[in-house]
């Protein structure tokens, strides 16, 4: 049984009181719970003092990059060894806005997960196919090559700290979801990559989410396909009134 695992990336936004007011109420929310993994993604400058915020509480933290190199002369750059010794858990690798806004390639990105992964940081690798790529047939091919490349090299023992999630371009931001079929036919394909590529014990412990415009009135019925294992949510985790129902998908 793959507990449902929601996670919150908050991108660019907040200020310090509106992230600490935020993990405040979340924290208080989730309490002890163990029927589902929640975490959240602050920017850089906040991870600190978000994971102190969150100390002893099962809310995980993470954040949403980090350099593919260990340490040295890159300007502007955040190791997973900082990220660490500031409360970071896990990382978010290959969203679409690395991807599509600066360039971020599969072989970077692969970089990434295993200097992540080596350094003691879970990963979520994020896959996922623009509106043109989907209308012209493409998803399969596009989630398979970035997947494929993201995970390139990644020892086996390590992918139970590795989730999935598969966000369709055209669906973040936008207001526009993928419908119940569509995730699940992606869910299940990457489910089969992942048999593929390790093993079938490998593919059915590992927790694909979905992303892309995930609020409390689609959650559910996404998260009762098959193969959904949680999401990865984006504007609908910043405000507690969004984020708290997400969470209570199941209740």
């Amino acid at each position: 049984m793959r507990t449902p695992y929601l996670a919150g990336n908050w991108k660019m936004n907040l200020d310090r009181r509106a992230a600490l007011d935020l993990v405040g109420t979340l924290r208080e929310h989730v309490g002890t719970r163990t029927d589902v993994e929640v975490a959240v993604f602050p920017p850089f400058v906040y991870i600190d003092e978000v994971a102190r915020a969150l100390a002893g509480s099962p809310v995980r933290v993470g954040a949403q990059n980090c350099c593919d190199e260990e340490k040295g002369a890159f300007t502007g750059e955040v190791s997973v060894s900082q990220l660490r010794d500031v409360g970071a858990e896990i990382v978010v690798l290959g969203h679409s806005e690395r991807r599509h806004i600066y360039g971020e390639a599969d072989e970077l990105v692969n970089r990434k997960a295993q200097r992540a992964l080596d350094g003691g940081l879970d990963v979520i690798l994020c896959v996922g196919e623009t509106l043109e790529e989907r209308k012209g047939g493409l998803t399969e091919k596009v989630v398979r090559t970035q997947l494929q490349g993201g995970l390139a090299g990644v020892a086996t023992r390590d992918m139970d700290r590795v989730t999935i999630a598969y966000e369709p371009v055209w669906a973040i931001g936008t207001g526009v979801v993928a419908t119940p079929a569509q995730a699940g036919e992606v869910h299940a394909y990457v489910r089969g990559l992942l048999s593929g590529l390790f093993s079938t014990d490998v593919a059915q412990t590992v927790r694909i989410q979905y992303g892309g415009s995930v609020k409390a009135s689609n959650v559910k019925e996404l998260m009762a396909v098959g193969d959904v294992d949680g999401a990865l949510v984006g504007g609908a985790s910043l405000k507690a009134d969004d984020f708290l129902p997400i969470l209570d998908f199941a209740r």
